[in-house]
């Protein structure tokens, strides 16, 4: 009996630490949660430099932040008849369940310098298939 209860306890408490060690105790991101965009506020800081806050609540982790605002700065950049961004920093906070990307690019018509770079017609047409709005 005492053989059952472990191989009992055991089935239930593994698989929830498997979980842990797979994700080094991390949290895993929640894949069926969809992200709610929220919108963005672009702001010419003078010259080709932009600032954008961006706004959306339950992204599944880091990198659906990233890729909204990647979406926001290729649309901002074609609807200012420019190709392509730079992209020179990105800070995230989240307040009260709102995840606020507080951006800055240099948005032009032909391509940066530089390793950070978005060609805006490519990045829309990702964005439309990935679903995510640039505007």
């Amino acid at each position: 009996m005492r053989g059952a209860l472990i191989s009992g306890m055991l089935a239930v408490f593994l698989p929830t630490l498997a979980a842990c060690a797979a994700t080094d105790g991390k949290p895993r991101p929640d894949a069926t949660r969809e992200p709610v965009y929220l919108g963005a506020e672009p702001v010419g800081l003078g010259g080709d430099l932009y600032g954008f806050a961006v706004r959306m609540r339950a992204p599944r982790d880091a990198a659906d932040i990233d890729a909204y605002v990647t979406c926001i700065v290729a649309g901002y950049a074609l609807q200012k008849d420019a190709g392509f961004a730079r992209k020179l920093r990105t800070n995230v906070k989240e307040e009260g369940g709102v995840w606020i990307a507080d951006a800055v690019y240099s948005i032009s018509p032909a391509l940066p310098s530089g390793l950070r770079t978005i060609d805006a017609e490519v990045a829309v047409s990702d964005c439309a298939e990935n679903g995510i709005p640039t505007a």
